[in-house]
């Protein structure tokens, strides 16, 4: 299934996406995609909803609604860093021999298609393909790293947005880089484990006004998946409905020689193989 959440920022409903503009309202049956969701096994509670429906032909068009992000705001964003060989090389930095971890705020969460605001007195904002998982069950020191699909609801596209001059220059805290308002577009869907054939081998782009920046695979990923979520889960408690990002592959613009930074007015184009696509329009500072 893809999960999808449609409406107004802070209103929006839960649904399931049946056809390229067809959906399945689910507001009545559940109060939205989060914890509380994730905790009681919502995934297979809808299943049999989504398919009576659909055998009645209760579809709606998306037509113009705005998508927001797959998932309501979760406990916390984790995040990987240098988790793609190539893209620890462009950057400088040494390929780690664990996972770098992170915390992102929650509220950097919006929709894929919402504008990317620059903060205040940024100088070198960037752009980071990857890939997201959702955690659907409580995850604390899990046994083996087999063990962590049981506590995965599925997968979606993130663009984990920086500034880099926050992140590097200002006192070692990457929180700070990562953190500002709209800096994790997520979505368009969650899509469930069962509708990808293997997370380990998709491919995953994107684009800077038209211009071809990151083009890579979750295959060269250094640590997968599910060794992530088995590695975090011996540090935190992961909750159902918290969101990991994974990583990205070479082409952040603090990559290129000179460097390329984010400018109010461009269009940021991304996409990874079986979870759609996003685009958002970066914009002034407040």
């Amino acid at each position: 299934m893809k999960l999808l959440r449609i409406g107004p920022f802070g209103a929006e409903k839960p649904a399931v996406l049946v056809s390229d503009d067809g959906y399945i309202d689910l507001s009545d049956v559940v109060r939205d995609f989060d914890e509380a969701f994730f905790a009681a096994g919502g995934i297979e509670v809808i299943r049999p909803v989504v398919e009576r429906r659909l055998e009645r032909g209760e579809i709606a068009p998306l037509g113009d609604q705005r998508v927001g992000a797959p998932i309501a705001r979760p406990h916390q964003i984790i995040c990987v860093g240098l988790n793609y060989s190539d893209h620890a090389e462009e950057t400088g930095q040494d390929v780690p021999a664990e996972p770098i971890l992170f915390t992102k705020s929650p509220n950097t969460l919006v929709g894929p298609y919402d504008d990317v605001r620059i903060p205040r007195g940024s100088t070198k904002p960037d752009w980071e393909v990857e890939l997201g998982i959702v955690i659907g069950k409580r995850a604390s020191y899990l046994e083996t790293v087999e063990d962590a699909a049981d506590h995965i609801a599925g997968w979606t596209l993130v663009n984990d947005v920086s500034e880099r001059a926050f992140q590097m220059e200002r006192g070692g805290q990457w929180l700070k880089g990562k953190s500002a308002e709209t800096f994790n577009p997520a979505g368009p869907w969650l899509v469930t484990p069962d509708e990808i054939d293997d997370v380990k081998d998709l491919t995953m782009t994107l684009s800077v006004n038209g211009v071809l920046r990151q083009s890579g695979s979750t295959a060269t990923m250094i640590f997968d998946p599910y060794v992530i979520v088995h590695y975090i889960s011996q540090f935190m408690v992961l909750e159902p409905g918290d969101l990991i990002n994974t990583g990205t592959p070479p082409g952040v613009g603090m990559g290129f020689r000179p460097e390329i930074w984010l400018q109010a007015g461009d269009v940021m184009d991304l996409a990874i193989a079986g979870l759609g696509a996003q685009q958002q329009l970066v914009v002034a500072p407040r």
